[in-house]
């Protein structure tokens, strides 16, 4: 008999949704990842070109449906959180405007109790204030297919290249436990 997978889904932004997408790719327990957006105010389906002006409010985000027998929503909002820098309002590099904004977006208020414990948490190892928005997800916009899986179909894209690869890079160091092929 094969066990079913209970899988759950976290909604987060920290910034572009490629690079966001491409770090959370190699963490054992992650079964799929969405690039969209969120948070918005505009009505109907935004576009990326609309999200990208700044002016419907949304952010650029990635869904997760995740294993919490593999990896646990602590544990993933750990990883997610540093992997971008959540002490810089509304920009991540190079990236600025409201659509970069670092936020947690959660579904049910356990998913809320544990966003703002971790960080609590984590917030004496930053020399800044955190400043990841912790607010109730409204609706998912699916991105364009070009968006999805954006950096494994382009990983010698200029951007990927810059900006996605080094925080691969850091991610390998620091969590080097939880990615995937390796033994736990």
């Amino acid at each position: 008999m094969t066990k079913t997978k209970n899988l759950q889904t976290a909604t987060l932004a920290g910034g572009c949704f490629w690079c966001i997408e491409a770090v959370l790719q190699e963490i054992k327990g992650v079964e799929k990842l969405l690039s969209g957006y969120t948070g918005g105010k505009a009505p109907g389906k935004p576009t990326y070109r609309e999200v990208c002006s700044g002016l419907t409010g949304h952010a650029e985000a990635v869904q997760v449906l995740f294993d919490p027998d593999i990896i646990s929503y602590k544990d993933l909002l750990t990883i997610f959180m540093t992997s971008h820098d959540p002490t810089t309002l509304n920009r991540q590099g190079g990236d600025v405007g409201t659509q970069y904004r670092s936020a947690i977006y959660y579904h049910n208020d356990r998913q809320k109790e544990v966003a703002e414990a971790v960080i609590k948490e984590l917030g004496p190892y930053y020399d800044n204030p955190i400043v990841t928005e912790v607010t109730p997800l409204a609706e998912f916009h699916l991105a364009e297919d070009h968006h999805q899986d954006y950096y494994r179909n382009n990983p010698t894209q200029g951007y990927c290249s810059a900006v996605i690869t080094p925080k691969l890079t850091k991610l390998r160091k620091m969590h080097t436990d939880k990615l995937k092929g390796v033994s736990a």
